[in-house]
C-alpha cells in the first residue's frame, strides 16, 4: 500500500516533464521555474553566506590586529566600584567597571574606566586593551566567540538570500499561474457556447 502511494505522488510531481495531452507548454516553464529557484536559491545562499562568513572573519582579524593587550594598574579598589558587577547577558555575575591607570605607546601617562574581576584591590595589575593610538577599547572576539559571531553570520546571510530567491521564484510562479488561468478562462469563452448547445441540444 505504501509503495503505490509513493509511485502515485512521484507520478503527480513529475507529470510536467512528461509528455501527455494535457500537459501545456506554461505547466513545463513552472517546472523549469521550480527547478531553477532551488538551484539558485542554494548557489546564491552558499556564495553569499561564505562571502559574509569571510568578511566577518577578516574584520575580527582586522580588529585583534589594530589592538593589543596593555598591563594596567587599578586605580581604585573594585569593591568601591561605581557600577554593579554586569556580564554581556547581564546577569550580574562578571566583572566590574574601575578606574585603570596605563602607559600608551607615546609614553603618556592615561586613566579610564575598564571593566576588571571584582574584588582586586588599588595597585593590582589588570590587563586591558587598547588601540593604536593608547585609547581603551573592548577586547576583540576570539576563538569560540569569534567562530560563532563568523557562523552566525554565514549562516543569516545564507538563509536570508536563499529565502528572497525562493520568494522571487514564489512570485514569478504566482504571475504565470494567474496567465494560465486568464489563458483558461479566454478558451473557455470559445467553447462554452459550444458545449451548452451540445448539452442543451
Amino acid at each position: 500500500m505504501a509503495r503505490t502511494r509513493g509511485a502515485t505522488v512521484r507520478r503527480v510531481r513529475l507529470w510536467r516533464w512528461r509528455r501527455n495531452p494535457l500537459r501545456r507548454r506554461s505547466d513545463l516553464v513552472e517546472a523549469w521555474l521550480r527547478l531553477v529557484t532551488v538551484v539558485l536559491a542554494l548557489l546564491l545562499g552558499a556564495s553569499a553566506g561564505a562571502a559574509a562568513a569571510g568578511a566577518v572573519d577578516g574584520s575580527l582579524a582586522d580588529r585583534r590586529e589594530r589592538t593589543r593587550p596593555v598591563t594596567a594598574v587599578l586605580a581604585e579598589d573594585t569593591a568601591r566600584g561605581t557600577s554593579a558587577p554586569v556580564t554581556e547577558n547581564g546577569d550580574g555575575n562578571g566583572g566590574v567597571w574601575a578606574k585603570v591607570r596605563w602607559t600608551a605607546p607615546d609614553g603618556t601617562i592615561r586613566t579610564g574606566r575598564a571593566e576588571v574581576e571584582p574584588g582586586s584591590g588599588a595597585g593590582s595589575a589588570v590587563t586591558v586593551w587598547t588601540d593604536s593610538s593608547g585609547r581603551l577599547v573592548a577586547a576583540p572576539p576570539a576563538g569560540a566567540e569569534a567562530a560563532f559571531q563568523t557562523v552566525m553570520a554565514g549562516g543569516t546571510v545564507t538563509v536570508t538570500t536563499g529565502g528572497l530567491v525562493l520568494l522571487c521564484g514564489r512570485l514569478v510562479g504566482a504571475r504565470l499561474q494567474r496567465r494560465r488561468l486568464a489563458e483558461w478562462e479566454a478558451e473557455w469563452r470559445q467553447v462554452e457556447p459550444t458545449w451548452r448547445r451540445r448539452m442543451t441540444g
